[in-house]
């Protein structure tokens, strides 16, 4: 009786709980001091890579994938508001790839539409997209820290251990998963690391869990060209089923990178020193949110992105506060993953008999007036033209009916965040 219950703690140890809590924090407010970057991971990222350029073939990928998370996010949750960052996920996944192996580790490849597929270049293609990306300027402040939190009780191999370091600044802490001060000191984690927007990883810690692997991404940035809060008034969204709904909404006048087609409208609303920018794609009244998403491929974003032209005209958001908790399982086992669910997995890299319990994402986005009181946006200058000819055209933009928004890495073409809005909050 006693060999019996001692074999089945071992069969319960074996169980890998890779929580893969990503936060995900966009609040467009006043940037505050950056976060103390030694608590969160651990080491501090290499100068000397983050100037590097970023590998295409990284970024085709990333881009394949979010739009292959979003597509099947959206199916499972029809009419409800979405936001999730398809990029913290594939580096949670990159990061237990090193371990994978077998079929395991070609579903992964696979999901991730992968085109480096060697763990060591992937590794290094990751790290030079990391350190490009953290920020910590008065304007913006984008952190990414991963954290690995081992079960003491399992001894997980060190070369596991040394890749999620050297190449991903985790942070590892040997706990006792039985243990009451694990969840605080795991949740106080998550806190700093999101700035306090999200406070707790998960209501339970099962004491046969191996490993946590948590990735926190934090994003804040102020407008490059402020809404004035004097301007935002209630109006009405229109919702899906056709009701309406009265809601905040901020308003703005100017110059902005726009594209406009017979199904939609688009408007690029950047931070900062315009690297980063929010993305908004409002579908005609004609069309719909489906027929967009139906045409939401690598090729047409790329065709997209690149039509955008710097044209006059006013803008209409309505105020975002909105949070969401995405179980994921479900999501990467319908795109084809889910051999890293079975006990038969291959993540023999970690310990022998390892699989994957539960993999989440939480998220927590913000939308208002406030951000930086730039300088008048620069107007091209031209001769002045005759009494005849047409004044120029401006348009009006406004999002009071549902939308998708995504924001952009403008340098590499990175989609850090892909957002459903569909009823306001």
């Amino acid at each position: 009786m006693k060999n019996r219950r001692q074999k089945k703690r071992i069969a319960l140890a074996a169980g890998l709980a890779a929580f893969l809590g990503i936060s995900v924090w966009f609040a467009i407010t006043a940037v505050k001091p950056a976060i103390d970057t030694w608590q969160c991971t651990g080491q501090v990222k290499l100068s000397s890579i983050s100037e590097k350029p970023v590998d295409p073939k990284l970024i085709a990928a990333n881009t394949r994938f979010s739009f292959k998370l979003f597509s099947q996010i959206l199916k499972e949750n029809s009419g409800k508001n979405v936001f999730v960052s398809p990029p913290g996920v594939a580096l949670a996944l990159s990061i237990l790839y090193n371990a994978a192996g077998g079929e395991t580790q070609q579903a992964m490849a696979k999901v991730l539409e992968l085109e480096i597929t060697e763990p060591n270049a992937l590794n290094q293609a990751n790290a030079i997209w990391e350190a490009g990306l953290v920020r910590t300027e008065p304007e913006i402040a984008i952190s990414l820290a991963n954290s690995l939190w081992a079960n003491e009780r399992l001894l997980l191999k060190e070369e596991f251990i040394q890749k999620a370091q050297d190449f991903y600044s985790a942070k590892v802490t040997v706990v006792d998963f039985a243990g009451p001060k694990t969840k605080p000191a795991l949740d106080g984690w998550v806190s700093h690391c999101t700035r306090g927007k999200i406070s707790q990883v998960t209501d339970t810690i099962k004491p046969d869990t191996v490993l946590f692997l948590v990735s926190a991404v934090s994003f804040q940035g102020m407008w490059a060209d402020s809404f004035n809060k004097l301007e935002t008034a209630e109006r009405f969204f229109t919702l899906l089923d056709g009701r309406k709904k009265q809601h905040p909404v901020i308003s703005r006048e100017g110059w902005y990178s726009y594209y406009e087609n017979e199904k939609f409208q688009a408007v690029s609303l950047p931070y900062g020193d315009r690297r980063f920018s929010l993305h908004v794609f409002l579908p005609k009244p004609a069309s719909s949110l489906v027929e967009l998403y139906k045409n939401l491929t690598l090729e047409n974003w790329q065709r997209w992105i690149t039509a955008f032209s710097v044209q006059q005209g006013q803008i209409q958001l309505p105020h975002l506060k909105l949070e969401s908790d995405t179980d994921l399982n479900k999501t990467l086992t319908d795109l084809g993953m889910g051999v890293a669910f079975n006990r038969g997995a291959d993540f023999s890299g970690i310990a022998p008999q390892v699989f994957l319990d539960q993999i989440k994402q939480k998220t927590f986005v913000e939308i208002g007036e406030k951000g930086t009181k730039a300088p008048a946006v620069t107007r091209a200058t031209a001769k002045a033209a005759s009494k005849n000819a047409p004044p120029p055209k401006i348009f009006q933009m406004i999002a009071d009916r549902p939308f998708f928004c995504a924001i952009i890495d403008n340098r590499t073409g990175s989609i850090v965040l892909m957002g459903s809005v569909v009823e306001p909050q």
